[in-house]
């Protein structure tokens, strides 16, 4: 079987729509060489290798062979750089502009692994927004809830991970994407609300500072809050792709719709505006959701 990709895959509504028709077409697959054709191939986002790595997974659970070919050279070095490339018999290329975050797929036992990929994959990236000490500790832990809500609520294998800057682009976006193929939001807050209700709308439902599916003694939303604020004043975006639904916030506007595919598991990706030149900090010490 041979899948000839697109010419441009993009962390955008189609873009995300295609990943989720490959995810359908591609689960039930068994013991088939399936070779993933790059020829049309000129823009690739390669935070989006997370997404990729999901449905590799799939793939290789099912005893099926996976080959890549026709790479142009541009793509080929994004791919080698953020190490997506290496199982599949390719280099490591060195990142000479520190442009990559490189693709990781972790278990959900690997917390400490996870914390330090986002120190040093994220934070620590040139040109990362200036912030204080303490609001780069409370975005760790929002980021470090999605990894929780994969483990809690997706029950996954892995959770996969992966980043990109693009220096010229506007607001010089540096993209970060997880993912995990496990239970999809819609099933999570469906159940929990005793009705069917749309994926976009269980997105909406989870996306609200307060709501939670989670039940003892440390509940818990997708564990938002600061990032939010801070997206909202550094001009970045959030989006969540969840069965068929499809959730944007950017420019503190909402944009919700239906994928014409269903994503087993969740997507996050973070775009934060790298051509902010401000200094964040928490208004206090004890006060963990009020940025200024």
């Amino acid at each position: 079987m041979t899948i000839t990709l697109p010419n441009t895959i993009k962390s955008e509504f189609n873009g995300y729509n295609y990943l989720a028709s490959l995810m359908e077409d591609l689960k039930n697959c068994e013991g088939t060489k399936i070779t993933f054709d790059f020829q049309n191939v000129r823009f690739f986002e390669a935070n989006l290798c997370a997404i990729f790595g999901a449905v590799f997974e799939y793939l290789e659970d099912n005893n099926n062979e996976i080959v890549l070919v026709n790479i142009a050279s541009r793509v080929l070095n994004i791919l080698r750089k953020n190490e997506f490339l290496i199982p599949y018999g390719y280099e490591k290329a060195y990142d000479n502009y520190d442009t990559t975050l490189i693709y990781k797929k972790f278990s959900p036992y690997s917390d400490r692994e996870f914390y330090k990929y986002i120190q040093e994959q994220l934070l620590k990236k040139n040109d990362f927004p200036s912030h204080s000490e303490m609001l780069g500790k409370k975005i760790t832990e929002n980021i470090f809830e999605l990894y929780e809500n994969a483990r809690t609520h997706g029950l996954c294998e892995y959770i996969h991970t992966c980043g990109q800057f693009f220096p010229n682009k506007t607001n010089r976006p540096l993209h970060f994407t997880i993912v995990d193929k496990g239970i999809n939001i819609k099933e999570n807050v469906s159940k929990f609300l005793g009705k069917n209700i749309e994926a976009k709308e269980a997105i909406v439902w989870a996306m609200q500072m307060g709501n939670t599916t989670k039940t003892g003694s440390n509940p818990g939303g997708l564990g938002l809050a600061v990032i939010f604020e801070f997206i909202e004043k550094n001009k970045g975006k959030i989006q969540v792709i969840s069965s068929d639904g499809f959730y944007e916030f950017a420019n503190k506007k909402t944009d919700t719709r239906k994928l014409n595919y269903s994503f087993d598991g969740t997507v996050v990706n973070i775009a934060f505006n790298l051509n902010d030149t401000n200094h964040y900090s928490l208004i206090e010490e004890d006060d963990f959701e009020n940025i200024f």
